[in-house]
């Protein structure tokens, strides 16, 4: 599976980046810069999730219009218990509340640098380096979750929005604070499918039911020019589409969403078959759902089966996540 169509990873940016070791006492800074994003937002520490009652259902990708490559063709049965996951990917109000309360320094501003999608930049930004083969994505300085497109950018009208440039790492840390987990790659599918069986999308087959746009992804010629015609051209307000069956929304589209897993290329052939947790180890984390930047040209990634991966580290403008409230 080559996980630079879907997101570079850190080491394909790191061999000339160095690391900023100023990135704490420029946390601090930030952070007061910030506050005020949680401070107006409504609810910003609380997370809504939806029920998800415990089930059966087929996991993978029966249709044959997947990528073999990503091992998404193994169909398999997995039992779930119930569990109550996000309705929303995690936003930068909710972000901004862990980092006002904790000081916390993503591995963005430690490392210095982001991926950003080049579209999003202005015509007179500086120089950047591209990656080998999908330059759309450049090494930009200074891109972290509070400057989503580098120092230029801010999220002052994007409290809503999901929160971006957050590794697993990051990820993980927001949990730890908020008393939540990521989702496993097997709660993450059923949860996202809606209660459908064996659909692409969640709700249905079809990309655009009667020309309506149901997700955010890329519309016009990729790379070079995203028409906007489903309403964005990077991402979306949470809660901009209709909900999935169980009450989650953008499922597919707008952001890639970390799991807990390891990933696995031949994993799905060798799974548990109640509740399993991925591969005991491994070197990349699992990401699910595609993004604002999926394009049935390079990607069709955008569906509820397909599966990527990144390296833990790893930051991009188009990574997110949701989260699973802990047991009781």
């Amino acid at each position: 599976m080559s996980e630079t169509c879907c997101g570079p990873n850190r080491d394909q940016g790191a061999q000339s980046a160095p690391m900023n070791t100023d990135a704490s006492r420029q946390g601090e800074q930030r952070v007061s810069d910030q506050v005020h994003i949680g401070a107006e937002a409504s609810n910003t520490r609380v997370i809504k999730f939806a029920e998800i009652p415990a089930g059966v259902f087929l996991m993978g990708n029966s249709r044959g219009d997947g990528y073999e490559a990503d091992g998404e063709s193994a169909v398999h049965e997995v039992s779930v218990n119930a569990f109550s996951i996000g309705a929303t990917v995690i936003t930068n109000a909710q972000f901004a509340a862990f980092v006002s309360d904790t000081r916390y320094v993503t591995e963005a501003e430690i490392f210095g640098w982001s991926f950003v999608f080049a579209g999003h930049l202005p015509d007179d930004f500086e120089e950047t380096r591209g990656v080998i083969g999908t330059e759309w994505w450049r090494q930009v300085y200074g891109a972290t979750w509070f400057s989503p497109e580098g120092p230029h950018s801010n999220i002052e009208t994007r409290s809503d929005h999901p929160v971006v440039h957050i590794s697993w790492s990051d990820a993980e840390a927001f949990c730890k604070w908020s008393g939540t987990r990521l989702p496993t790659e097997a709660e993450w599918e059923y949860a996202a499918r809606g209660g459908l069986v064996g659909k692409a999308f969640p709700w249905g087959d079809d990309l655009e039911p009667d020309g309506e746009h149901r997700m955010n992804v890329f519309q016009g010629d990729f790379p070079a020019q995203d028409s906007g015609a489903d309403g964005f051209t990077g991402t979306a307000t949470v809660r901009s589409f209709a909900p999935n069956g169980f009450g989650l929304y953008e499922t597919t589209g707008n952001v890639w969403e970390w799991c807990s897993d390891y990933f696995g290329q031949d994993y799905y052939r060798a799974s548990e078959s109640v509740d399993p947790q991925g591969p005991a180890s491994g070197t990349h984390r699992v990401m699910r759902g595609g993004s604002f930047l999926c394009h049935a040209s390079y990607c069709r990634r955008y569906r509820v089966d397909a599966r990527s991966s990144n390296t833990p580290d790893t930051s991009v403008g188009h990574l997110g996540f949701r989260v699973v409230a802990l047991s009781p």
